[in-house]
């Protein structure tokens, strides 16, 4: 018991620690625009970020390139890595050099807003009332937000909000490949987006920018990005999905605290009412979940999973059932009903058949 008590500290920690590198990544990238083009910052941030998953990678046993994992695997990545990798980060950075850098960290919680619209509109997945109150709720802040930073507010809260639509369709773009693992994706749409920006940035302003600066921001995009994904996969491996997210929602507030703390930026009461209204919001996205009965075709694809769930039914000989692992696995056709997210497995609509779909009891998450 307490083995397992500690175990879940040290996840708890490490999941902290992700969000909080993760979350420093805003009041950072705010000193560095002061030497740094925009797009050549975004560019580098994620050469460093690529940098920091290639440990990672090296070690995986199942590597292999994006071209040889079939059409739908490079489509979605390369989708990923024009919207989550160029013009994402590059949106956000235009936004931050026009506003405090507090303010920027709390509206990317406009991110998970965007996933959520994103995932009910296009992307077939239910949202019940609890979660459209969640998006309400960030929404409201942001608007608190804008119109606490005057004039420059307008202008950057749309940039940000930008970003965090095209993170939104990445996050979509991102839950569907199962070509390869999610270090290599990090790993293709660092080198590839963070070469495109550096290229057309360095080309744009003229130079690059002073080598220490250079050196400093691909320290801070291996840290802030690459380090903080290896850590937040750790974190959702031995916790799952759902709390592992519930950890990592944190970061936006490490930055604010990061931009008061280290940056001398004033805590203003805006802020704090906006601070206030997405910590309950997050509170009602993250217990929200349902059940019902729904089917499951054959499908052959890859991901982290281990065997304590009823998806996962194949045998590896002497392997726990708890361990995580990957490798490519086939699923038989079966029809259930049980508690879920819309997570690789479900991703399904629910305007089929007429049947009731009960919202379940919100204190169990899924480890899937």
């Amino acid at each position: 018991m307490r083995a397992g008590k500690y175990h879940s500290i040290k996840l708890m920690t490490i999941g902290l620690v992700s969000a909080c590198l993760f979350g420093a990544a805003t009041p950072a990238s705010k000193v560095l625009l002061t030497g740094v083009h925009p797009q050549v910052l975004a560019g580098l941030l994620y050469l460093g970020a690529a940098m920091g998953v290639l440990p990672a990678v090296v070690r995986t046993k199942s590597f292999r390139p994006p071209w040889q994992a079939g059409l739908r695997t490079l489509l979605l990545l390369t989708g990923a890595i024009v919207l989550g990798g160029i013009l994402g980060p590059l949106l956000l950075l235009l936004g931050l050099r026009v506003a405090s850098s507090g303010s920027v960290a709390l509206w990317l919680n406009l991110e998970l807003v965007a996933t959520v619209a994103l995932g009910h509109f296009l992307f077939h997945e239910y949202l019940s009332a609890r979660g459209w109150m969640a998006a309400a709720g960030t929404i409201l802040a942001a608007l608190l937000l804008a119109g606490g930073e005057g004039d420059a507010g307008v202008l950057s809260v749309f940039l940000v909000a930008s970003a965090c639509l095209c993170w939104g369709i990445d996050n979509h773009f991102t839950a569907l490949i199962d070509g390869i693992t999610p270090a290599q994706t990090t790993l293709w749409k660092g080198l590839v987006a963070g070469a495109f920006n550096l290229i057309v940035g360095g080309t744009l302003a003229g130079a690059v920018g002073e080598p220490r600066l250079v050196m400093l921001t691909i320290l801070v995009g291996a840290l802030c990005y690459g380090m903080s994904l290896m850590l937040y996969i750790i974190t959702a491996q031995g916790f799952g999905a759902s709390r592992s997210q519930m950890i990592f929602s944190t970061s936006p507030f490490f930055g604010m605290l990061l931009s008061v703390a280290v940056l001398g930026e004033s805590f203003t009461m805006p802020q704090a009412l906006a601070a206030g209204i997405i910590v309950v919001s997050l509170v009602l996205l993250f217990t929200e979940q349902h059940a019902h009965v729904h089917r499951h075709d054959s499908i052959f694809h890859q991901h982290v999973h281990n065997h304590q769930d009823s998806h996962h039914t194949h045998e590896h000989g002497g392997l726990p059932a708890t361990t995580n692992h990957v490798h490519w696995h086939e699923h038989d056709p079966v029809e259930h009903a049980h508690k879920h997210w819309p997570d690789l497995h479900h991703r399904h609509g629910h305007a089929d058949k007429g049947k009731k779909y009960p919202t379940s009891d919100p204190g169990d998450s899924p480890n899937q």
